[in-house]
């Protein structure tokens, strides 16, 4: 009989404009030197949105507002599925003025969505591609 996986991970959707915030993961450990929508593990206890806020503070040192849930996808990782939230995440400023200080990446940047298929990026997180780009392309101008 197969267990079913509880394990959860969530990804952070931070727009700007028409562009969207992606980090170059450092170059060790699985999926090492690849680009990503930031994110990680939702731990024991732990709600999706409190998660999304706790990885953004660990991982690039600010406080962030979660907003909808965006999509979300099923992968498997050494050998369990985890399901995958995407979450519209509203970020205090770009940093770009203010640098993120970044603990988990060695990187960056604001991109067009366009450019995330060319980019060596997380095999998890190109299963949400088609849906952050839907959800991009409905945006208004100004949202």
């Amino acid at each position: 009989m197969q267990q079913e996986s509880t394990a959860s991970s969530i990804a952070c959707i931070a727009l700007a404009g028409k562009k969207v915030l992606i980090a170059h993961r450092n170059p060790t450990g699985q999926m090492g030197g690849r680009w990503e929508f930031p994110g990680g593990k939702v731990e024991a206890g732990e709600s999706e949105t409190e998660a999304v806020v706790r990885e953004f503070r660990e991982e690039f040192g600010v406080e962030v507002t979660v907003g909808e849930k965006i999509a979300g996808t099923v992968f498997v990782h050494n050998g369990a599925d985890v399901t995958l939230h995407a979450y519209r995440v509203f970020v205090p400023h770009d940093g770009l003025e203010t640098p993120y200080v970044l603990t988990e990446h060695t990187g960056y940047r604001w991109a067009c969505i366009d450019e995330v298929e060319g980019l060596s990026f997380v095999d998890s997180d190109l299963k949400l591609y088609p849906a952050v780009r839907q959800y991009m392309e409905s945006l208004p101008d100004n949202a």
